[in-house]
């Protein structure tokens, strides 16, 4: 796992964020947060429970955990018996079980991405995280700066880690899953999750361009 400071302002409260899959800070730097310091987590071509142990986390009054697609099933093995460390954990547009028919994303079309990926693959998987498309194209205009066989690399050991590791137990107080996500149907979040356990909002698998920020995240269910 890499990982970076998006924000470090001495906040007393800091965001520690898990991103999906072929993601680097690049798209995520213009997204305002001014009351949280705000740590990224990202590329998981390397996992190890013991990666994430030495996070100086102490100085913080608070935090809160926001994972995103794939990271949510990373964040829930990698923080494994520390989930009192955060004031709020929030899983969004994920599952614990990310390859899955019926709770995550449909296993062929999982292995159908790896044994075809290419440039033009690449792009359409991200287009496909939009349905807005202005939102589109701002993402375009940031996107991460990775080179495809380190995306590709990072896939296919995805792949081998969630069948070797799994399963994982749920850390996440709160579940947001997004009605229009094409990448992890809404419906396979709510079957995985349960409706009632989860909030429903009207966005595409990749939601914060559309979010009014980050505290929309990390608020608590009422």
């Amino acid at each position: 796992m890499q990982n970076c400071w998006l924000r470090k302002q001495g906040r007393a409260s800091c965001i520690i964020f898990f991103a999906g899959w072929g993601m680097d800070p690049t798209p995520f730097r213009d997204i305002d947060v001014r009351d949280h310091d705000l740590f990224m987590v990202f590329d998981y071509s390397r996992m190890e429970r013991g990666d994430f142990q030495d996070f100086p986390t102490g100085s913080y009054e608070d935090l809160h955990l926001v994972a995103w697609s794939m990271g949510v099933w990373a964040a829930a093995y990698a923080l494994a018996g520390q989930e009192k460390r955060f004031t709020t954990a929030t899983a969004v547009n994920g599952t614990l079980s990310p390859i899955d028919a019926t709770r995550g994303i449909e296993p062929g079309a999982f292995t159908d991405m790896v044994n075809n990926f290419s440039a033009p693959a690449l792009h359409a998987f991200y287009k496909s995280m939009f349905t807005d498309q202005a939102e589109a194209e701002r993402f375009f205009r940031n996107r991460p700066q990775r080179s495809e066989h380190n995306i590709l690399h990072e896939l296919v050991c995805l792949g081998r880690y969630y069948d070797q590791r799994k399963p994982v137990n749920n850390i996440f107080g709160r579940k947001i899953v997004g009605s229009r996500d094409r990448i992890f149907p809404a419906r396979n979040q709510l079957r995985s999750w349960g409706r009632d356990k989860c909030s429903l909002i009207r966005a595409p698998h990749f939601p914060f361009y559309g979010l009014p920020s980050w505290d929309f995240i990390i608020a608590q269910d009422s």
